[in-house]
């Protein structure tokens, strides 16, 4: 914790650089509620937490925590599963009260602070009938989201989150304001989609925009003595579809807490309504399912779809991996080892992956997961203390019984704290090296490592 002469040190310097923030120290009103992030099995107490109201306040804080040789993390939306947007001991850079989104609709371009959450953004570009690329559950932020690739909805007609990031503003390790772009700070702005939080703070990004309303969205869940059959089914379903199209499949439990798994499937299709309509009809008439709740609304609606799954404070583990192909095998084990699964709150998801998001060459972003196919989610979520270790051990053992079947290439936004080494290496893939480079120039002695780390050559 820091020492009281830390405290008033950094009260000293603040004061002198115009901070217009707020320190939160432990013993302060709301420092609980400050240092929480969305995973409540992340317990940590940070010394200092500098709630920045500008990107000048961010510059102070980053100088601030150096002086005081101090460990520095970022919460942009906190929704982290790793949680290392908190730090134990160290000075968290808050950017909670950086919330603004202005859209240029006649642009097509939104410009968001750093601490915007996606249902923030959606709704301020849906009033000109406008999206992006997002993630999947609205209460995610969009800086984490975005700097780590942004696989979403609407991946396969544009793109990434990343791929639709024209310009970012940046506070570097050092405290100087850089505006990323490609025709700014290009190395920066390559490195930023794609390489994480590694290469300073950014507290603001401006995204691209595409002519998105409403959306053909849900899900349709059959019971679960069928879920190899139906996943068989989706298998073959996603082999030929639409970029407008993205479908994730996989194992859940019943919403109703009732703890009953079920095999469901869940879309978004970004066309026309009479588009979607076709296009799902083999989808909408395979089997005999438990549960449809599929309908025509507003793109928002959809990013809202699945955010009842993971509430603010319940604990969470992960684990993913991208493979090729789902092969008879894999879904056989992924099947058995879910049924003892022991929260009724856990599922395994698969994310599909083509269209507009595989088409973009390697080498264009730090993004490197190009290749057509699927990424495994492994999303363990429960409430019970009691029952952590159950619960993570669990996964782990999930997780190492379908290991044969991944391909050696894993999405850096869904590692958890226990991903490491290689692992990492394998987020950035053939990527890493000019990373590495990159994070020599802009961050050399790896004052942001809070992150699935990428150290400087």
């Amino acid at each position: 914790m820091l020492q009281p002469v830390g405290l008033d040190q950094a009260r000293r310097i603040a004061l002198r650089e115009g901070f217009a923030g707020e320190l939160v120290v432990p013993g302060d009103g709301g420092y609980d509620v400050s240092r929480a992030v969305h995973n409540g099995l992340v317990d940590k107490h940070p010394a200092l937490i500098a709630r920045c109201r500008s990107a000048t306040d961010v510059a102070t804080a980053i100088r601030l925590a150096r002086d005081l040789e101090l460990e520095v993390s970022v919460r942009g939306g906190g929704h982290s599963v790793s949680g290392r947007a908190v730090t134990d001991g160290g000075v968290m850079i808050d950017l909670a009260l950086l919330r603004d989104v202005t859209v240029d609709p006649e642009a097509s371009v939104a410009t968001a602070a750093g601490g915007v959450t996606w249902g923030e953004f959606n709704t301020a570009t849906h009033a000109h009938r406008l999206a992006t690329t997002g993630g999947v559950v609205s209460t995610t932020g969009i800086a984490g989201l975005t700097l780590g690739g942004g696989l979403g909805y609407l991946m396969a007609k544009y793109g990434l989150s990343a791929d639709n990031l024209t310009a970012a503003d940046v506070v570097t390790a050092d405290g100087s304001h850089l505006r990323a772009s490609a025709a700014s700070e290009p190395d920066l702005f390559w490195a930023l989609r794609g390489g994480g939080g590694n290469f300073g703070v950014v507290t603001s990004l401006e995204y691209r925009l595409h002519p998105v309303a409403e959306v053909t969205a849900g899900l349709v869940a059959h019971p679960f003595p069928a879920a190899g059959e139906m996943l068989r089914f989706w298998r073959e379903y996603t082999a030929d579809l639409s970029d407008e199209l993205v479908t994730f499949a996989g194992l859940v439990h019943a919403p109703d807490g009732s703890g009953v798994p079920l095999a469901a499937m869940v879309v978004c299709h970004c066309g026309t309504a009479e588009h979607a309509q076709a296009e799902l009809a083999p989808l909408l008439a395979y089997g005999s399912p438990a549960m449809v709740a599929v309908d025509r609304m507003p793109y928002p609606g959809a990013n809202r779809m699945l955010d009842a799954g993971f509430p603010r404070g319940a604990r969470n583990y992960w684990k993913s991996s991208f493979m090729q192909d789902l092969d008879d095998d894999l879904i056989d084990v992924m099947i058995e080892r879910f049924a003892r699964a022991p929260s009724a709150m856990t599922a395994m998801i698969y994310e599909h992956l083509h269209g507009q998001v595989t088409r973009v060459p390697v080498s264009d972003a730090a993004f490197p997961h190009r290749e057509p196919g699927y990424n495994l989610i492994m999303t363990s979520v429960w409430t019970d203390v009691a029952t952590d270790d159950q619960n993570i051990t669990w996964t782990r053992d999930t997780f190492a019984a379908m290991q044969p079947h991944f391909a050696a290439r894993r999405y850096a936004n869904y590692l958890d704290t226990d991903d490491t080494g290689e692992i990492v290496r394998s987020a950035y893939g053939p990527n890493h090296a000019r990373l590495s480079d990159i994070k020599r120039r802009y961050d050399p002695d790896n004052v942001f490592h809070l992150n699935p780390n990428i150290e400087p050559a």
